[in-house]
């Protein structure tokens, strides 16, 4: 089966994407140790992982099509955050980013015909919107419980509960 140029183009800027995302959560899991919040540093490990296993979903599709993927140099994230809020309203954003990427290339193989490309990204939106799901929820707990210490305490407490959820 061939795949257009453009099609290949749009994966490889996913793989791209994906690779971005897993040094993203890396460097926030660095952050969320140094921070002492070792609940949310498991979560983003764990997150970190997720993201490099997408890019290799990804990189066996193309490379189930004879196609070698382009892996490329991803920038070094540049994580400032203030808070443990902070953290995971740019992983939020982050994700946010990732959707649209991943909506802009389902357009792009609808239009082309490529169904096999088009259920491949049509996992990635469903696991996108499990994504976003998840920031959006944790994010809330801020406005339930509250950003004083204990509540964050908590808070990092139930993202240690869901790093084996990633």
């Amino acid at each position: 089966m061939n795949i257009s140029k453009e099609i290949t183009q749009a994966l490889n800027d996913q793989i791209s994407l994906e690779a971005g995302a897993s040094q993203y959560y890396l460097a926030t899991a660095g952050w969320c140790e140094v921070s002492g919040y070792e609940g949310a540093a498991a979560y983003f490990y764990a997150q970190s992982d997720e993201e490099r296993m997408h890019m290799l979903k990804i990189i066996k599709f193309l490379n189930s099509l004879g196609i070698t993927a382009k892996v490329s140099a991803v920038p070094s994230p540049n994580i400032r955050h203030k808070s443990l809020e902070d953290a995971l309203k740019a992983s939020l954003k982050n994700e946010q980013a990732v959707t649209a990427a991943v909506h802009k290339a389902l357009t792009l193989a609808h239009k082309k015909s490529d169904y096999s490309t088009f259920d491949l990204l049509e996992w990635f939106a469903a696991e996108q919107v499990q994504e976003e799901t998840k920031f959006e929820a944790i994010l809330q707990k801020f406005d339930t419980i509250g950003r004083d210490g204990l509540a964050v305490a908590e808070i990092d407490r139930i993202l240690a509960s869901q790093a084996g959820t990633c």
